[in-house]
């Protein structure tokens, strides 16, 4: 068995791969705890998506929809986010299309779903932006399967987007292109955000406000042009929604209500849970919302001081509302370690520098009682291969070291932990993410006590998007980390 490998090679972050946040030195964030707008290359994007494979997919409507939204993972940073990818005939003007995206991309606010990038390469136009892990409000709305959404969350929801969108106001984005209850999705807290996606023109001509005309503003069917008023038209139709369970079309409900009271419109849900008054406060700020005249529509202001006196339950935390499991961040966490914080923070540099470190005593452990000859005649051969792999994993040349590391492993010749943790890391780099996650988890299995295994598998998990196991698993590895230096330190 010869030991010549592949040539091959994964480089460092080459520069198709290198977010430009790192080349130019800008801040990861500007304070506001969201990075800093930039440009991505479309290697980077196309391998946060694997590709933009048809699993990462979390549009509504699949790839039906004339632009797909993408969960990715920027590789750069460890960084999980979504990844709006637009039709081909989609902003043939890569100079507006990047003039919009950079002053959308200055936007800060935690009412939004924050732009954080794009890329405008190869005919392709693509935006980035924060990922929200818990849907859409059209989700919780009208496809809920256990448990309805609460009044209280309705109307934190209708605030939080109000506030939203006088925020963007405020900076110069006054307008919203077709606002929806797809648009309002739900962060990590199970706060609900404004998707900066509608911020965007989306069209040829940049013109196109919906792609629904029963549920478009009235000037816009008149004079192809809208003004603030016309989002306060579309913010309208979102009240609807929230109080009906239902997307109705604004004049049907319009004609409904007319002499008669919300009960008309409730969604049957809420039956016992929603006073008359405040059922009859939301159905008339929906109804000035959708005045045919643009002039007698509310403007933000007035519609954020309606909505705030219809809050209900303002103490309880929006995943509680909700009804989803919460990750609790706290203080009273396992503290993590210098190496922990390396993983959590999925620093590739530092992680590999730690991997080279570690050294090879988990396999000498693991290996104790083969004997002697078990290592001669052609089992040597395998360790010239193993030299190979580490040589490679050295240098950052990762491809080759997946080889050799894989043919190592393959022949038999000895149960190496270490060597399927750089594998991992490999792959991981690579954007293998289930291979490392599999080689993580093999490692922790051969060697239980060793914190690394444990660790790779939050970076992977981490890269994967799955925060509450990552998290997990970093609490593990600090444990094992601990009780490694406590022993240590008694020998």
């Amino acid at each position: 068995m010869g030991a010549r490998c592949s040539k091959l090679s994964v480089c460092w972050w080459p520069p198709h791969f290198k977010s430009p946040m790192l080349e130019n030195g800008a801040a990861d964030d500007d304070g506001s705890g969201v990075p800093v707008f930039a440009e991505y290359s479309l290697d980077e994007l196309r391998a946060a998506t694997d590709g933009f494979a048809p699993d990462r997919i979390v549009s509504e409507h699949g790839e039906k929809a004339p632009n797909v939204v993408y969960r990715g993972t920027l590789f750069s940073s460890g960084r999980t986010v979504a990844i709006k990818r637009f039709g081909r005939s989609a902003w043939p003007d890569s100079r507006q299309f990047l003039e919009e995206a950079r002053a959308v991309g200055q936007l800060r606010s935690g009412r939004l779903a924050n732009l954080i990038g794009c890329c405008c390469e190869s005919g392709e136009r693509l935006l980035v932006a924060e990922f929200m892990p818990h849907e859409t409000l059209a989700k919780h709305l009208f496809h809920w399967e256990t448990n309805p959404l609460s009044w209280a969350m309705r109307m934190r929801a209708a605030l939080y987007v109000a506030q939203a969108l006088e925020y963007c106001s405020s900076k110069g984005r006054a307008l919203y292109h077709d606002l929806h209850a797809y648009r309002v999705v739900f962060d990590v807290d199970g706060n609900p955000r404004l998707s900066c996606f509608g911020l965007m023109k989306n069209s040829r001509d940049g013109k196109s406000y919906s792609t629904n005309l029963a549920f478009t503003p009235p000037e816009y069917l008149k004079t192809g042009r809208v003004s603030p008023e016309s989002v306060v038209y579309s913010f309208g139709t979102v009240l609807l929604d929230l109080l009906s369970g239902k997307h109705i079309p604004p004049s049907h409900a319009l004609d409904l209500i007319r002499g008669k009271n919300f009960l008309v419109l409730m969604d049957s849900c809420l039956e016992g849970h929603v006073s008359n008054s405040d059922g009859t406060d939301l159905m008339r700020l929906a109804s000035r919302c959708l005045q045919y005249e643009a002039r007698d529509r509310p403007n933000l202001k007035a519609v954020v001081s309606g909505l705030a006196s219809l809050q209900k339950d303002a103490s309880t935390p929006s995943h509680t509302l909700l009804g989803i499991q919460h990750d609790k961040r706290s203080s009273d966490q396992v503290q993590l370690t210098a190496i922990g914080k390396a993983f959590a923070r999925a620093d590739l540099n530092e992680v590999h520098e730690i991997l080279q470190d570690d050294g090879y005593n988990e396999d000498d452990m693991a290996n104790a009682e083969l004997s002697l000859q078990s290592w001669t005649g052609e089992l040597s051969e395998s360790f010239v291969v193993k030299r190979h792999a580490d040589n490679a994993f050295k240098s950052k040349d990762f491809a080759t070291a997946v080889e050799c590391y894989s043919r190592f492993l393959d022949s038999g010749a000895a149960v190496a932990p270490t060597m399927l943790a750089r594998r991992c890391f490999a792959y991981v780099v690579a954007g293998k993410l289930q291979e490392g996650l599999e080689d993580a988890k093999r490692a922790e299995d051969i060697a239980p006590g060793w914190p690394m295994g444990h660790y790779l598998q939050a970076l992977a998990l981490h890269s994967l998007g799955r925060e509450a196991e990552s998290d997990e698993a970093l609490k593990k590895g600090t444990v094992l980390e601990a009780e490694r230096n406590s022993r240590a330190r008694t020998v």
